[in-house]
């Protein structure tokens, strides 16, 4: 937390000081009102003088000006020093967040990367406004009116002062049992987040399985803890308020007690009296304030706590520039684009391996056909091609070069990728396919045409249907990854995967549009993944995996031939069993 004050407030620190002055100012106006009502009751009413009551009844009015002024001038800084620092922040935590390696976001999750970059800046951003409004007045308030309480009536200001002692005992205990439980419900959050993302996300699924009664339960679950854990939190904070109201009241009945004494004892007078009244309310709502704050501040540590932990990640896919003069894989040709060597991957890195030495070479223009059953590894080889994993083991090779010495912009401009369950974003068609990149017409219409797009195009020319939802939910299964392919070919990559892409696809268009890729992007590595042999069998290489292992690598004749569970596979789909 106080990394993120150092470094995000740095910048505001001349503003924050001109507002505190401002603050500073109005507050000591506030604080000036009582004490001269105090003088007008006690000093000036006896001496029967109408202009002298009029000018002192003047000050007040211009103190209270002065006061209400300056503190909505103060108000407004702090408000645009808040706002300015939680989107410099929000933006950084974003930034930081879209470069994260997968391993990390693994580790972190999405849903919890998503309740740090909302409710966390959110309790940031509140602190922020909190304490520089409050922080410095409620502790001048504080110091300010007990100083001033002690030039009125000394005996009368001990009997208030000797409350403030078990006041702040209180604040800090509580406050210190809080911030470890603000941390335990924001993961309580995170779980929340996560249920309601994907609840949303399927819930079609919900629906057509009649399970909307078995999530709901499950959601009643997650929120009872979520709402449990906040009423933990607020019973602990709750303390301080009640806690501050009964002794300050004590103190007050006490301060009235010896006051009536001393006024009677013609020691003291009433109008230092009404002035302790009001002082008294002064010193209760600022302390009042003070616990406000804390609770706020409590909140705010907790999730600074969480920010920062994103925002220091450390780097764990550094460029290795050492290995860049590093000599290629054996049998390394010129024209080699793909080489894996004696790779060994685990997504858990004390669990069993996902990927088991594995080693193939794939030259430039030609197709590899990658096919086996669920979970055997065929993703991860594309996420360890592409470096959003590292191997632990063996090395691969784009090109001749070791993927690790590839700045990550160089690398990911090398490939053209359609991932499984990829991403639609609200966009229009061409929003999606170019995606960002400066692309022409003219590519975007040669992407559409060979990815065999254009002829559900071409009848969503008007600008409000050719506008997508989120996740392309006015697209067809088909049409959705006939858009996603558009997207990878739309920059003529050099390497282009298409991850189990011609899944809603019929054979048809499959073949048609395997063919059109062929055709006209000869000079294109293609890595296809695919569950149907027909998709792969024309491909210059097929590897077989099982388990993380490859069992058989060669061409379609050959498999059929030397790879038992490749030829079943085919048999199978083909109805020849």
């Amino acid at each position: 937390m106080k990394q993120i004050v150092s470094k995000y407030l740095r910048p505001y620190f001349g503003r924050m000081s001109v507002g505190f002055l401002i603050k500073f100012v109005g507050t000591i106006m506030d604080l000036c009102i009582p004490y001269i009502l105090a003088y007008i009751i006690d000093s000036v009413i006896p001496m029967r003088d109408r202009a002298r009551v009029l000018l002192w009844g003047m000050l007040m009015l211009v103190c209270s000006l002065l006061a209400v002024s300056f503190n909505i001038i103060a108000n407004r800084m702090a408000s645009k020093v808040a706002s300015d620092a939680t989107e410099v922040i929000r933006h950084d935590l974003f930034s930081k967040t879209m470069y994260l390696s997968n391993a990390k976001t693994d580790s972190f999750t999405k849903p919890s990367l998503i309740s740090r970059m909302t409710s966390d800046t959110y309790n940031l951003h509140q602190m922020l406004g909190r304490v520089q409004r409050l922080g410095v007045r409620a502790p001048i308030l504080l110091i300010g009116g007990v100083c001033v309480t002690f030039t009125l009536d000394g005996a009368m200001a001990c009997v208030l002062l000797a409350t403030l002692p078990l006041l702040g005992f209180i604040t800090v205990y509580v406050s210190r049992r809080s911030i470890p439980m603000y941390g335990v419900l924001q993961e309580a959050n995170d779980r929340f987040v996560r249920m309601v993302r994907e609840d949303i996300a399927g819930i079609r699924v919900i629906k057509a399985l009649s399970k909307t009664e078995y999530e709901t339960e499950k959601f009643r679950s997650i929120n009872k803890e979520v709402v449990e854990r906040e009423r933990k939190n607020g019973m602990v904070m709750a303390v301080i308020n009640p806690s501050m109201t009964i002794l300050l009241n004590l103190g007050l009945v006490g301060v009235i007690l010896v006051g009536a004494y001393r006024v009677n004892s013609g020691i003291s007078e009433v109008g230092k009296i009404l002035a302790f009244t009001t002082y008294f309310t002064i010193i209760l709502n600022a302390m009042l304030s003070i616990s406000k704050m804390f609770t706020v501040l409590s909140k705010a540590i907790a999730s600074g706590n969480r920010i920062w932990q994103v925002l220091e990640c450390p780097e764990d896919m550094e460029v290795v520039e050492a290995l860049y003069e590093e000599i290629p894989c054996e049998g390394t040709g010129a024209d080699e684009e793909i080489c894996f060597d004696h790779v060994t991957f685990s997504y858990l890195k004390e669990g069993e391996p996902n990927i088991k030495d594995l080693s193939f070479r794939v030259r430039k223009g030609e197709t590899l056909g990658i096919i086996g059953e669920i979970g055997s590894g065929k993703s991860t080889i594309i996420n360890l091609l592409m470096r959003l994993y590292d191997v632990d083991q063996g090395c691969v090779r784009v090109g001749g070069r070791d993927v690790r010495c590839y700045r990550p912009e160089e690398l990911k401009a090398k490939f053209g990728v359609v991932f499984q369950n990829d991403t639609i974003f609200e966009d229009t068609i061409a929003g999606n396919v170019t995606l960002g990149r400066e692309l022409g017409e003219e590519e975007i219409s040669e992407a559409l045409l060979y990815a065999r797009a254009r002829e559900f195009v071409e009848g969503r020319q008007d600008k409000e249907a050719d506008a997508l939802n989120i996740r392309g939910a006015n697209l067809s299964g088909g049409q959705k990854q006939r858009v996603l392919v558009a997207r990878a070919l739309a920059a003529r990559p050099e390497i282009l995967i298409l991850d189990d892409s011609s899944s809603a696809l019929d054979y048809r268009t499959d073949a048609e549009l395997r063919r059109g890729i062929k055709e006209h992007y000869s000079d294109t590595t293609l890595v296809i993944v695919a569950q149907r042999v027909s998709s792969i069998r024309n491909a210059d290489h097929i590897l077989v995996l099982e388990d993380g292992a490859p069992i058989g690598y060669g061409t379609h004749e050959e498999l059929m031939e030397g790879c038992g569970v490749y030829g079943e596979i085919s048999r199978i789909q083909t109805g020849e069993v």
